[in-house]
């Protein structure tokens, strides 16, 4: 028979692909992974993509290593990245939110995994959020050493994805930063965020469908206070920290250092606190994003549900000493940061909150 007639009479799909998984269709993927994945590989790296496990060998400077070990995922933002189309950023949220975790022990990120699933394999919205994954491991500085790419019908919707990802760090025992060494008079000096980062959004996308369907805004329309669109805005990829507060960590003193992630600030910043102190921050000490004023005014939240659920313009908190707090500030300000001087760590008594907030902070003047 001729390659002809072949064509003519393919081949039956077989019993898996009818059920909805194409594995002709999957695997030719592995090759586009091997291609994204390469361009973060670090020297440490002895293993490609495509094994069934990553080989990574520890970096030969540390001399009493620790592994730090973190693992989150991108949550419901991902449902407004469908809803927009593009899926370029949710690859770096994913990276931001784990290696964030890491960097706040002081422990550098050096290797990622990513898990990615869908209904069906669609090659060209994975390999956007592989980019994104790529992207994000660059600006940590680790290697995207493997992950897993699972087609799953009859578990996600048509449009669905999920994403989730897990690092390794490593820090050397006596640099380890937990919190124990922060004391009464050390500042906190604050580093922006880029927007909600990727927590909150459940109560996002709620406020984002109810000001649609009421006409007051588009989700391709203007941002008020801003030049960029609202889908822009809610978009933006959370800010990945980990070159400027490792630069940092290097020449500079620092006792603690908070992610402001879910849970926003109540939620965070006493996670790191030693008892007998807690943290006295001032919110008119930076300027706040416009969306969060968006946010604010069409679901009509109180300051302290505000400051509960989202990080307010504030990404990253460092305890340090108060001499220096300048002086960091400047370090990561000649790094790209805006960096704030937002407070400081005073006397708790006993059943004092281990947060207080200034209650005169209410102004109505937060545009950046």
């Amino acid at each position: 028979m001729s390659d002809h007639e072949n064509d003519l009479n393919p081949s039956p799909p077989s019993a898996y692909a009818q059920a909805g998984v194409d594995l002709d269709h999957d695997e030719a993927f592995v090759s586009d992974v091997k291609e994204i994945a390469r361009g973060t590989f670090r020297p440490e790296v002895l293993s490609s993509i495509g094994g069934f496990a990553g080989l990574f060998k520890a970096p030969d400077r540390y001399e009493d290593p620790l592994f730090v070990a973190a693992t989150d995922g991108v949550g419901t933002k991902l449902r407004l990245a469908a809803q927009v189309g593009r899926f370029d950023t949710i690859g770096i949220d994913c990276v931001a939110m784990v290696v964030n975790d890491l960097v706040v022990q002081g422990a550098e990120p050096v290797i990622f995994l990513d898990y990615i699933a869908m209904n069906q394999l669609d090659t060209e919205r994975a390999a956007d959020t592989l980019r994104g994954v790529a992207e994000g491991c660059k600006r940590a500085g680790c290697a995207l050493l493997g992950g897993e790419t699972a087609t799953m019908p009859g578990m996600y919707g048509k449009d669905d994805i999920e994403l989730v990802g897990f690092s390794v760090g490593v820090v050397e025992r006596d640099r380890l930063i937990d919190g124990s060494s922060i004391r009464e008079g050390d500042a906190l000096v604050g580093l922006a965020s880029s927007g909600f980062h990727s927590n909150g959004y459940s109560l996002v996308r709620k406020v984002l469908d109810e000001s649609i369907a009421a006409g007051r805004i588009e989700l391709f329309g203007t941002l008020p206070g801003s030049n960029s669109t609202l889908a822009s805005a809610l978009l933006a990829p959370t800010r990945i920290y980990v070159k400027p507060i490792l630069n940092v960590i290097r020449d500079f003193t620092v006792n603690g250092i908070v992610h402001i992630t879910g849970g926003g600030f109540e939620g965070n910043v006493p996670r790191v606190l030693p008892k007998g102190v807690r943290a006295h921050i001032d919110p008119n000490a930076w300027p706040r994003p416009p969306v969060f004023d968006w946010i604010r005014d069409e679901a009509n939240l109180p300051e302290s549900e505000m400051l509960r659920v989202f990080n307010c313009g504030i990404g990253m908190i460092l305890c340090v000493p108060r001499d220096s707090a300048e002086d960091i500030a400047e370090r990561m300000r000649a790094q790209g940061e805006r960096a704030y001087v937002i407070g400081y760590v005073e006397r708790r008594e006993e059943n004092e909150p281990a947060m207080w907030l200034d209650p005169n902070y209410l102004s109505q003047d937060r545009s950046d």
